[in-house]
């Protein structure tokens, strides 16, 4: 059966409030001034370290202190799950495909400490036939990587599924079906998004799956 890997921020997984106020708290540590929660969804999905570079780039942050900025984030973000929240209908869409025979993995910007206390509060953990984070590979998404060692792992190429820009690069960096998931961080318009469809509610999934495996085998 075809494997389906996921995204987490922003496709499983609603984590910009968490992601949020851990910035807030860095921010404050270093007298810098805060920024709006929709000011930093717009920087999410690159990694930790392009959240920062933006961040910077949108206060009086110094550059040079990039990496003590990263280091005060990381020390809130471990264990950040408090704000976050599950996507509904996530359990049902990973429980069917998975009574379906689909094997089910993750391939997200996230570090990997985060990802598994992610995984484990929400109880998803134990769909995941292989978890590839941020800084498991040398390379993070829109680069095939990732999502190439996600694939391998599972037994073969499948079917993506996402919310943003550099998982619609990365599935056409592999030419894999993508399907995108409307609700979460993308900032650009969903007609040009490159993806085989689109979706706001994870009761759909499953058969946009079914759809798109066919079409693949075609």
């Amino acid at each position: 059966m075809t494997p389906v890997v996921f995204d987490l921020d922003g496709t499983l997984v609603d984590s910009v409030p968490d992601i949020h106020a851990c910035a807030a708290l860095t921010l404050q540590e270093f007298d810098a001034e805060p920024l709006g929660v929709d000011r930093i969804r717009s920087f999410v999905g690159g990694g930790v370290g392009m959240l920062w570079d933006r961040i910077i780039a949108a206060t009086t942050l110094d550059l040079a202190r990039h990496d003590d900025f990263v280091a005060a984030f990381m020390r809130h973000y471990q264990q950040a799950t408090a704000h976050s929240t599950l996507y509904p209908g996530v359990l049902k869409c990973l429980r069917d495909l998975q009574a379906a025979g689909h094997p089910i993995g993750l391939c997200t910007n996230k570090p990997l400490a985060p990802t598994h206390k992610v995984l484990d509060h929400f109880g998803l953990a134990p769909f995941m036939g292989v978890v590839i984070a941020g800084d498991t590979q040398p390379e993070r998404k829109p680069h095939p990587a990732p999502l190439t060692a996600a694939f391998e792992a599972l037994g073969g190429q499948g079917i993506f599924v996402g919310d943003s820009e550099f998982d619609a690069d990365c599935a056409a960096a592999l030419s894999v079906p993508f399907l995108l998931f409307t609700e979460g961080y993308r900032n650009t318009p969903l007609d040009q998004m490159r993806h085989a469809a689109s979706f706001g509610d994870h009761a759909d999934l499953p058969g946009l799956v079914r759809q798109a495996d066919a079409m693949a085998r075609a």
